[in-house]
């Protein structure tokens, strides 16, 4: 069955606009509250934001939500993900929310949710929220309406939590850090963590007004942090996207690595060290085949899944596995959170600085990247541009371009109106032209 509101990472949209609406959100609390409600008398719930004006604005009206059908709302203010899904398992929460739209400009904002596990919903459970959603809403009787409340200590429960992703007995003392908060929810934690941790920290994005969250700067443009650890003589730097479940690393010399290196270094590492479950990385689709190259040839096995952290955190329930990610940065460590965190990973690699005394830029080249290039193509909504014939005609003759030197991988986006046209290929220059192409006969359908 169809989601209709939910997608690959919550209910996302342009606020103000369905579905992200005041409204709307409103009555998805009362659905989520209807739907996790359970024979006890109390009933609670965990909400989370990140720095955008307008999760002001949802903050409000899922509390309202939520405390019409009965549930305690307790307020976390301005956290990262990850803290979400920790605080709601460690709170005894019945569900946990992040308002958040990660890596997307101000304008878009995103509600998603975490069961009482602290793990991500199913998409059985989004369903069944949604049901509720459409149906009248379930108001709790007058003397059975929920309270709300604000979490002064939220922020620090989850950096206590953070710090457990690095050895207690080690320090960063001597080494610079450059870490790019994004002006998101990160801004306060993560450089105060570094600092109590013994780095000399250079904080970047870290004046959020309600605006400036992910402009020109955070993981998907680094290179304002690239440019401070060539001006700073750093060692590493670390960016984090708007909600910090993210991480893109940075080495000395100023190059950026992916999600797909730091995945390969630390997937090594724990093989080596026998602390790999299953000798078994979990990632999408979307990673480099130079990964699964490198790890294969480690006799260390790649198990691909849809695009969406989620996805990739089902698949580890599921199989066992401890550690999966995406190229995009998420980097999940189940020994340590239920979800991607940007933070948590980005001390793995701090880890690995400290217990080799080798450069960042002799630990971030884990693998020879076969060429890749990803075209991203804006649609008008309610359009299908991928059913279009001319579009499905480009990329059979894409494919038969490619044979066995290549694939390709076009899908909708699930967080917004974008088709993402994705190749690899040993030659770069058939690579170029076949995405260019395919992207064109979307361009011209959309």
């Amino acid at each position: 069955m169809a989601r209709k509101y939910f997608g690959t990472d919550g209910v996302r949209g342009l606020a103000n606009t369905f579905p992200m609406t005041p409204d709307l959100a409103l009555k998805l609390g009362a659905a989520a509250g209807r739907y996790f409600r359970r024979d006890k008398k109390q009933h609670r719930v965990v909400i989370g934001k990140d720095t955008r004006r307008s999760s002001y604005m949802f903050e409000n009206a899922l509390t309202a939500g939520f405390t019409s059908t009965g549930m305690d709302v307790y307020l976390l203010g301005p956290v990262p993900t990850p803290a979400v899904g920790v605080l709601t398992r460690s709170m005894r929460a019945d569900v946990g929310v992040m308002i958040s739209a990660s890596h997307n400009p101000y304008l878009d904002n995103g509600i998603k949710f975490f069961g009482p596990d602290g793990f991500k919903l199913s998409d059985e459970a989004e369903i069944q929220i949604e049901t509720f959603l459409d149906a009248e809403i379930d108001y709790a009787k007058a003397e059975n309406i929920g309270r709300a409340q604000r979490i002064d200590d939220a922020l620090g429960r989850y950096m206590e939590f953070a710090k457990s992703a690095f050895p207690r007995q080690k320090l960063l003392d001597g080494m610079k850090v450059v870490i790019d908060c994004a002006h998101g929810a990160a801004y306060k934690a993560a450089p105060i963590l570094l600092w109590e941790l013994g780095a000399e920290v250079i904080a970047l994005g870290t004046s959020p007004n309600g605006y400036n969250i992910n402009e020109g700067c955070g993981s998907t443009q680094p290179a304002m942090a690239a440019n401070a650890v060539l001006q700073h003589g750093a060692d590493v730097g670390i960016c984090l996207d708007g909600d910090a479940d993210r991480v893109i690393l940075i080495d000395e010399k100023g190059r950026v690595a992916d999600g797909d290196q730091l995945m390969g270094l630390i997937a090594t590492q724990w093989a080596s060290k026998g602390t790999l479950a299953k000798n078994t990385l979990v990632a999408t689709v979307m990673s480099n085949m130079g990964l699964e190259r490198h790890l294969n040839g480690l006799g260390i096995d790649l198990l691909r899944t849809n695009v969406g952290d989620r996805y990739v955190v089902e698949a580890m329930r599921n199989g066992g596995y401890n550690l999966g990610g995406e190229q995009s940065g998420h980097i999940v460590m189940t020994d340590y959170a239920t979800t991607g965190d940007g933070l948590m990973a980005g001390l793995q690699f701090l880890n690995a600085v400290v217990e080799s005394g080798l450069p960042a830029s002799q630990l971030i080249d884990v693998f020879e990247p076969m060429p890749q290039l990803l075209e991203n193509v804006r649609f008008e909504a309610g359009s299908a541009p991928l059913e279009a014939e001319n579009v499905k005609e480009a990329i059979r003759a894409g494919e038969a371009s490619f044979g066995d030197r290549g694939r390709l991988l076009i899908r909708k986006s699930g967080t917004e109106p974008l088709v993402r046209v994705m190749g690899e290929c040993e030659d770069s220059t058939l690579l170029h032209t076949v995405v260019m192409d395919i992207a064109q006969a979307v361009k011209d359908a959309a």
